[in-house]
């Protein structure tokens, strides 16, 4: 289980232990964290997103507890979502750009920018087959 506050703290937690403390506590993001989510394809690999004022997606192994990587934005990242055929991931983004984009990981180049809302984009859903971004 994983979580994101205002406070731009995330944190995990195992399912199988009976404590209330996370296992994991992160406070990299200089901002809320508004976007988590696991990989379909890595075990143990969370992607989470900043909001405005940190921009950032971050990458973290928590078979290690460690971050991965970190790709400055440059714009509010609102909700993230993984691709379950490939492995790519779907952010959606507010101030200031307002698009979405699909990013191929672990290179995190660019493969797709859809433009066409004029505020934040908050919420996404991939189709089942992830071909087609709602």
């Amino acid at each position: 289980l994983a979580s994101g506050g205002n406070e731009g703290y995330v944190c995990v937690w195992s399912a199988k232990s009976s404590s209330t403390q996370p296992l994991h506590k992160f406070s990299e993001s200089e901002a809320a964290v508004r976007a988590l989510a696991w990989s379909p394809h890595q075990r143990g690999l969370l992607a989470t997103g900043g909001g405005t004022a940190d921009t950032c997606i971050r990458f973290w192994n928590m078979v290690t507890g460690s971050l991965v990587s970190s790709l400055p934005t440059y714009s509010q990242v609102c909700n993230l979502a993984w691709c379950k055929n490939v492995d790519e991931i779907v952010s959606t983004h507010g101030f200031s750009d307002n698009e979405i984009i699909i990013w191929r990981y672990p290179s995190m180049s660019r493969v797709a920018t859809l433009s066409g809302h004029c505020r934040r984009a908050l919420h996404l859903a991939l189709s089942a087959d992830s071909r087609v971004v709602i």
